[in-house]
């Protein structure tokens, strides 16, 4: 299946006014979070990639257009010569695509169609999101469901706490948000060729799309509560890195194969 990543935002709670790097081309240990999307894919198979660039595009082009498979593989250096015993994107198909600056999602996916041409079932991701949710299990429950789109759903990450108050003002009860009867939009998507339909000009596949679907019972929710962290912000940024770094790498997959 090919797979469609939205990496053209301004990542606004990224940034600090001076970092100019659009947020998939921060770094989680040597490589961008983008880098990382796309080995999780890769992983389970699906190595045809369409890039939707707009903020930073250039970046994110001169990332692979100079890319260093020696970086992240084990390599021999005899006269002269590198001889790669691994490597990372070799096998890989990927396009890119200006789908403009302040595009929203929905009209990004919009203005790659044409790249999707005959794809009945295609994945979609935000590029800034680290799991290490089966994708195999993800795609065959979609396709068993009937549904016309999914999306995986994970509880709460947030730390704070809600309130259950009375009208006088008397607290019934407080409980963290993570333990509540919730769910949030994890950011993998499985998608049939028939949302393209439905995603207005300048819309949100999200709010539009799966809205929409959601009305109809067409959309299918992946709950995954293994491993999922979002890289929104410095701070949790800073957290994959310093795991990655501690050897805490959950969402790499592909590390166990070479176990």
């Amino acid at each position: 299946m090919k797979v469609v990543l939205f990496c053209g935002g301004y990542g606004m709670r990224m940034r600090d006014g001076s970092d100019m790097l659009p947020k998939p081309m921060q770094l989680v240990g040597p490589r961008p979070l983008l880098w990382h999307v796309m080995r999780y894919y890769a992983h389970f198979g699906h190595k045809d990639f369409i890039l939707c660039l707009g903020y930073g595009a250039e970046h994110i082009k001169n990332f692979f257009l100079t890319y260093q498979e020696s970086v992240s593989n084990d390599f021999v250096m005899r006269d002269g010569s590198v001889e790669l015993l691994r490597t990372d994107i070799s096998d890989w198909s990927i396009t890119f695509v200006d789908t403009g600056l302040d595009s929203a999602i929905g009209e990004r996916l919009r203005r790659v169609r044409p790249y999707l041409e005959g794809e009945q079932t295609f994945l979609a991701n935000y590029a800034d999101v680290l799991t290490d949710a089966p994708l195999d299990d993800m795609i065959e429950r979609f396709t068993v469901s009937g549904a016309a789109a999914s999306m995986m759903v994970v509880p709460p990450q947030q730390s704070f706490h809600c309130v259950d108050i009375k009208p006088n003002g008397e607290v019934k009860e407080i409980r963290p948000v993570s333990s509540m009867p919730l769910w949030e939009n994890g950011g993998y998507f499985v998608l049939s060729h028939e949302v393209l339909d439905l995603l207005p000009e300048g819309g949100d596949l999200v709010a539009d799309a799966c809205g929409r679907l959601a009305g109809q019972g067409r959309l299918y929710g992946y709950q995954h509560l293994g491993f999922w962290k979002p890289a929104d912000t410095f701070k949790e940024r800073a957290e994959l890195d310093a795991a990655y770094r501690s050897g805490i790498r959950p969402w790499m997959l592909w590390e166990k194969q070479y176990a």
